[in-house]
């Protein structure tokens, strides 16, 4: 099945003919017919299947020229990446169709994205926070809003947007069409589903939890951070196939560390993104990564979900993730298009339980390699990977010789005490004393 065999129109398909995109993805097949009927969907398949098109061709497919000022179309996102990301996919989209469309997201004045909405807006793509603002503000009217779209709502509620969300849900007309896609389906992802949807269509693509089947995934055990780094710096200059390389770290100080890191071993090479980084700044590096210029980047979950990197070679996950389905997530960001891919993962001893819920999960074992002899492991520890006392705090130093610890002669002010209540007292008596003699 092609594109030529959906019920687009031409100004669309002639689009998609020069981006070279000629067969349409499951996800993308069973959501057109659907949403082109008026129906609420909710579209569950992994990350990297074509969910963003999946609800831009029907909604681009159902649009039609207008001259009211109001938004017609609002499509929500977990990040500003995405914002952008999906802002220059309708630009190529849209070619040929007349359409107005704006982007909005926090970060930025605010005063100057409301300039957009002054001679009208058909179609609105931001993240929640910054669409609510504008609500208040009066510069987004949702009066004559027809479509809704939630995507990565999963993601969106993870960052906090839960407050914001329901504010412009319950804001919105009652008559509309909702949209949802995302690559899991939680509890409070469901609720928000039969407070809002009206007898939403399911599409599931795929069970989740099952990996993409071009994707070779391999694991090593490996005991630290720093004999992480080892490792990673072999990998980087011994494999020639590490060509586009997307590292995922568990913080964004692990990022910044990383980075400081190998940074001199891979110069001109590598990038790094995360929510602390300044917008231009992220912009770039997001830019750089696509489009071949830094073959490197170092990013955090947040950050890198939902944006679609074109031929990433490999994915390594310098730290296992926490949720077995982040870990779907980060892996999907290779294999995409039909080409293979790769995703490497480092596991250190206290994340071995994360590696067997992953595998739990994907109902599959991690091939697991050995570690290369040239690679040092270090004796180094991190504060954080040191050995824990009680579960949560790192063993103090050990006492000095001599210490009797808790059974030990107090120091002389510890040994005082409080005499003010009985002091009280003897006041209290003295006026007693007093005022009898007084009587007398």
């Amino acid at each position: 099945m092609t594109f030529k065999d959906l019920n687009l129109n031409t100004a669309l398909w002639n689009a998609l003919e020069e981006m070279e995109y000629i067969t349409p993805t499951p996800i993308q097949i069973e959501s057109f017919p659907i949403i082109m009927s008026g129906k609420d969907v909710v579209g569950i398949a992994q990350t990297g299947t074509g969910k963003t098109f999946a609800f831009l061709l029907p909604l681009l497919r159902m649009h039609q020229f207008s001259k009211e000022k109001r938004p017609r179309t609002l499509v929500l996102v977990p990040t500003r990446e995405l914002v952008l990301q999906i802002v220059k996919e309708l630009e190529k989209l849209t070619k040929y169709i007349n359409i107005r469309i704006a982007g909005v997201y926090g970060g930025t004045n605010i005063r100057t994205q409301g300039l957009q909405f002054l001679d009208g807006i058909d179609m609105v793509i931001g993240t929640p926070g910054r669409v609510m603002d504008l609500m208040l503000n009066g510069v987004i009217n949702v009066k004559k809003l027809r479509k809704l779209v939630i995507d990565e709502v999963d993601e969106m509620l993870n960052l906090g947007f839960r407050g914001q969300l329901m504010s412009i849900l319950d804001s919105l007309p009652e008559r509309r069409q909702n949209l949802l896609f995302s690559a899991t389906l939680t509890k409070e992802v469901k609720s928000i589903i039969e407070d809002y949807f009206f007898q939403p269509q399911l599409i599931e693509i795929a069970p989740h939890g099952t990996p993409l089947a071009k994707i070779d995934q391999c694991a090593y055990h490996i005991p630290n951070y720093y004999s992480k780094v080892n490792l990673l710096t072999h990998i980087l200059n011994t494999d020639d196939s590490l060509q586009k390389v997307l590292i995922f770290t568990a913080t964004k100080k692990l990022a910044d560390r990383l980075f400081e890191q190998i940074q001199a071993d891979f110069p001109d090479q590598i990038a790094v993104i995360h929510s602390n980084k300044s917008q231009n700044y992220r912009i770039r590096s997001v830019e750089n990564f696509d489009n071949g210029t830094r073959r490197i980047l170092i990013a955090t979950d947040i950050i890198a979900r939902g944006l679609d990197f074109q031929d990433v070679t490999h994915v390594i996950n310098f730290d296992t993730p926490e949720t077995p389905s982040d870990y779907i997530h980060r892996i999907g960001r290779t294999g995409r298009a039909d080409k293979p891919g790769a995703a490497i993962t480092f596991i250190k001893n206290m994340e071995m339980e994360r590696q067997m819920e992953i595998e739990r999960l994907m109902k599959q074992l991690i091939p697991l390699k050995e570690v290369p002899a040239e690679v040092e492991l270090s004796d180094v520890l991190l504060e954080e990977e040191k050995e824990r006392l009680g579960g949560d705090k790192a063993y103090l130093p050990s006492k000095k010789s001599g210490s009797k610890g808790a059974f030990h002669d107090k120091k002389l002010k510890n040994t005082k005490v409080n005499r003010a209540h009985e002091k009280r007292q003897a006041r209290l008596e003295q006026k007693k004393k007093a005022r009898r003699r007084k009587k007398k």
